[in-house]
């Protein structure tokens, strides 16, 4: 008997720009925000998530339809508007914890559900997978930074997430699991006299109470670590001018050194800056200044602005890394930097001090106090293990820092270990308070299932781990000063290890960023706002031979090709992790490394070539999507995330191999794609930029089984298809027909995926003249084009304006040319120019650009207005006075509202293929002005008639 399956929401329809503006907002959110408790690369924004959970989890309104049942259309649109609101609402960052609206969420997945199981009760598994009092819970595969099964969780949903990779298990576990065993508990740690923060008299409901401790017992690591190593970081004497009292340091700003290469100067370390720049800020510029006395050299901190030969350093001129000897101007190039590293012949030097002033940032001379106390720490533990010597954006290994220990200065060694030491102190502590306020006790730990004090103790001291390596991301000697914002970067700024020359070692005792008290301020915010209340299970296991997902709604965010080496970027965290918590989950942290071998990613260097990468990518993956498709609940679709990035764009389409080789993975699985919904994390006005494809971020791929009997089809029985069904699809995206929001032109290369490879893989082949199967390369080539198709829609003025702004952009062409062109589109030059959208003169042609369109233009007296014309001239309007001014025209030819809009799309998916940035942008802004626009346009229409009834 067949499952009948109904569409769900994110099959039909997404109000996209909604949720694509919430996640462009979320990205400047840190109070509370998940990604504040512990650094993962390419987390996926909440927004996102929890409206694609949201979508894929509800019937769409339409689905009796589908089911082949009657079905009014105007119902099932305002139906789906109404959902559309609950989803505009979900994504907002306020209303994340509004048990009102969460509720209101909870309510429509279970209707839908009960719906699903009420159309499958006759099923004869139906007790098993269609109980309406048990529905499924739901599965993350790829765990990573764990936004995905959060949101499930917030939801309503029982959330698994699993993950190869500890430090992202860890971080899951934290999440979804840990604080959900601790709800309603009140603190137990004691309050220090000098802790002004405490609260008392809290009502602790939810995670608050163990967000509290973590936040007291973080303050008592810190008073104990400063106690221990304090000395370490002994304040500085001001200036005069700047008070003349001591005060605490916030950073201190180091030159990596290297023996001069010239003969003379070869017994000194001379130094390698980047710049000399300290602050850039209008009225607090600060810079130093090398001074230089035969074989010897210091450095003085002046106020004012620096000249320009202090922004360089003792950078050469040009890329790489290339320097100049401060002594005797000799180049030193990157090879020999190279050498003196590996030889373990590269130094530091203390180039400036940076305080806490009265009024901001103090700039202060170094001194040789300050340089020996640096100097003098000596660590006794460093971790081990080497960082890769490959590395997907770049590794500092070629300059001598070859293990995870030469990472940081013997200060900042010194600090992180007496940091992890101090959180199995903390752990004891906590097990001691917690008995003697009463808590009850079997001895039982976290790992093993406990809830009492001795597990209550193991959960704090993970989140207090959390906080030490939350702090390690900004005790490296990779972090370097930002002298326009006067803060430390921290390591992690891109998704690599890159080589930093002069580098910020920051105080973790100051108040300042990158301070121990921060990364324990930033868990508690986070924790409090962990939902809870749903059970949570993170495990650790291998996405290609998991059997967690059986029964289970799925969506997850797998790795993305090549991009990033999670494994190997994660172990700068796991080495200060295991350190602190391998007594609290031995398992987890059993092995030296993370796991390498089995991760999903097309690292050549780890597997000697690109195309021994892209087959090992290739097959793993496929191995992991079979393992979802044979798994997943069939009511759901899977959703599958991929990040969109490093695209390629040409004349047949955008995309890139990494992309094509996923769904090539996806489609080998026996997955048949029902949706493309592309989800941005940049303003709109950064969509084009710079001349680049910018694009979405993300394309969230719908999913479902393909049937095991589904049929094979030919080459141009595809195209046939193709053709009926994706123009169709390609009008309801522009047109937003049923309730369906309009697809922007930014967005629609990928929207139009959706559609088109749902044709391709709803069979098991798609068979070339040769027999061969098509490729999904050949495929998407093909889905590209159709965007650019069916141009004979428009009037032969504007089909010509087509061809010839393909051909030539705005620049001219010869006459004789454009006079082929016009005659095979059925009309002459002379009578596109009299339309007033060329210019034609001494044997040339070229067309207006909107700036040039006459300013008192009105279509009412012009009776020969190409839709060329008409776009354009609504173009110049926006720009020059408005959506107003736009809708005063749209309002004189609304039976050219469709057309402008589809040539619009047409021509920005040509300029976007072209990398013409700026003309797309032009149309992009239109098409996202539309709304408003027409609204304008309605209003201008409702003026008119009413004038005439008063006439």
């Amino acid at each position: 008997m067949t499952i009948k399956t109904p569409k769900k929401l994110i099959e039909v329809a997404l109000p996209l720009d909604d949720i694509n503006e919430a996640c462009s907002k979320e990205k400047s959110i840190r109070h509370g925000h998940p990604s504040t408790l512990h650094l993962w690369w390419a987390r996926r924004p909440l927004a996102a998530a929890r409206a694609v959970l949201f979508a894929q989890l509800v019937n769409d309104p339409g689905y009796e339809r589908s089911l082949g049942r009657g079905m009014n259309k105007e119902r099932a649109r305002v139906e789906r508007e109404r959902l559309f609101g609950i989803i505009k609402r979900l994504v907002r960052w306020e209303n994340t914890g509004n048990q009102a609206l969460l509720a209101e969420a909870k309510a429509e997945i279970a209707r839908s559900w009960r719906e699903t199981c009420e159309l499958n009760k006759l099923h004869p598994d139906a007790a098993q997978l269609f109980n309406p009092d048990n529905p499924p819970a739901f599965h993350d595969p790829f765990g990573g930074g764990g936004a995905i099964p959060l949101e499930a969780q917030r939801l309503g949903l029982l959330s698994h997430a699993s993950d190869l990779n500890p430090v992202a298990v860890m971080i899951n576990k934290a999440m979804i699991e840990i604080p959900q065993r601790f709800l309603g508990k009140a603190p137990i740690g004691p309050v220090s006299p000098n802790d002004r923060q405490a609260r008392l008299d809290e009502d602790w409901l939810g995670t608050k109470g163990i967000a509290e401790d973590v936040r007291r017992y973080g303050g008592w690591m810190r008073e104990a670590a400063e106690k221990k190593i304090g000395h370490l970081y002994p304040q500085i004497e001001l200036t005069k001018s700047d008070g003349g009292r001591k005060a605490t340091v916030i950073a201190w700003l180091w030159a990596r050194t290297v023996k001069s290469p010239n003969p003379a100067f070869s017994h000194v370390d001379v130094p390698l800056v980047s710049s000399f720049v300290l602050c850039a800020k209008d009225g607090k510029e600060s810079w130093v200044m090398p001074r230089v006395d035969g074989d010897q050299y210091s450095f003085e901190v002046r106020n004012g602005k620096a000249p320009t030969s202090a922004k360089s350093g003792t950078k050469a001129p040009g890329r790489g890394s290339n320097f100049i000897c401060l002594l005797s101007g000799s180049p030193i190039d990157g090879d020999y930097i190279k050498s003196e590293g590996k030889a373990g012949r590269m130094g530091s030097r203390l180039l400036a001090v940076v305080a806490e002033g009265a009024r901001g940032r103090v700039y202060l001379s170094p001194t040789e106090e300050a340089e020996r106390v640096a100097k003098s720490a000596e660590p006794e533990w460093k971790p081990v293990g080497e960082i890769p010597s490959k590395l997907t954006g770049g590794t500092c290994v070629p300059y001598g820092l070859k293990e995870w220990g030469d990472l940081f200065t013997p200060r900042q060694l010194v600090a992180l270990t007496t940091f992890s030491s101090l959180v199995q102190e903390a752990r004891d502590k906590v097990h001691r308070d917690a008995l003697a306020k009463g808590w009850p006790d079997d001895g039982t730990s976290l790992e093993a299932g406990g809830s009492g004090a001795t597990a209550y103790a193991d959960a704090v001291a993970i989140y207090l781990a959390f906080s030490i390596d939350k702090a390690s991301d900004y005790w490296s000697s990779i972090c370097t000063w930002h002298a326009s914002k006067e803060l430390i970067r921290n390591t992690f700024g891109r998704q690599a290890i890159p080589m930093t020359w002069d580098y910020a070692e920051t105080n973790p005792f100051s108040d300042s960023a990158g301070n121990v008290s921060s990364g324990v301020e930033w868990a508690k915010k986070a924790i409090e706002l962990f939902p809870a209340e749903q059970p949570g299970i993170a495990v650790q296991d291998d996405a290609q031979s998991q059997r967690i997902s059986e029964g289970k709604v799925i969506s997850t965010d797998p790795p993305y090709y090549d991009n990033i080496a999670y494994a190997d970027l994660s172990d700068y965290f796991y080495v200060w992790m295991r350190r602190a918590l391998r007594s609290i989950y031995p398992s987890l942290f059993s092995t030296m490394a993370v796991p390498k071998d089995e991760e999903l990613v097309a690292a050549a260097y780890r597997h000697g070539s690109r195309e021994k990468a892209e087959s090992f990518f290739l097959n793993g993956m496929t191995q992991a999507m079979q393992s979802l498709s044979g798994q997943a609940h069939p009511a759901y679709p899977t959703t599958i995330y991929y990040a969109f990035k490093q695209s390629d764009t040409t004349d047949v389409g955008t995309g890139n191999t990494g992309w094509e080789t996923f769904l090539e993975a996806v489609l080998r699985a026996g997955f048949a794609i029902t949706g493309t919904w592309p989800m941005r994390t940049e303003l709109a006005n950064r969509m084009i930029s710079s001349g680049t494809n910018a694009l979405a971020s993300s394309i969230v791929l719908v999913c479902r089984a393909r049937p095991a009997s589904a049929p094979a089809i030919s080459r141009r029985e595809f195209l046939r298809e193709l053709r009926e069904e994706l123009s169709e699809a390609v009008d309801a995206m522009i047109g937003g027909v049923d309730g369906i929001s309009p697809v922007a032109p930014v967005d629609l290369a990928q929207a139009v995926i959706g559609p088109g490879m749902g044709i391709f893989s709803k069979y098991s082949a798609v068979l070339e003249a040769d027999g061969s199967p098509m490729s999904v390369h050949t495929a998407l080539t093909l889905i590209n084009r159709m965007l650019t198709e069916g141009a004979d829609e428009f009037d032969a003025d504007t089909q010509f304006c087509l061809g010839w702004f393909d051909e030539q952009g705005w620049s001219a062409g010869e006459f004789g040319k454009a006079d082929v062109l016009a005659r095979a589109k059925g009309t002459f030059v002379d009578h596109v120019r009299d339309a007033g959208v060329v210019a034609a003169a001494r044997g040339e042609v070229r067309l207006l650009k909107p700036a040039e369109f006459p300013r008192e233009w009105s279509p009412k007296n012009d009776n020969n207005t190409p839709v060329w014309e008409a776009l354009h001239q609504l173009i110049r309007a926006l720009r020059d006075e408005g959506e107003t001014a736009a809708g005063t025209h749209l309002a004189d030819m609304p039976q050219r509202a469709e057309p402008i809009r589809n040539l619009a799309y047409r021509l920005y998916t040509l300029c976007e293929r072209k990398g013409w940035a700026e003309d797309a942008r032009a149309y992009n802004e239109l098409i996202t002005s539309w709304t408003g626009i027409e609204a304008a346009s309605h209003e201008r229409g409702h003026l008119g008639s009413q004038s005439m009834l008063d006439i």
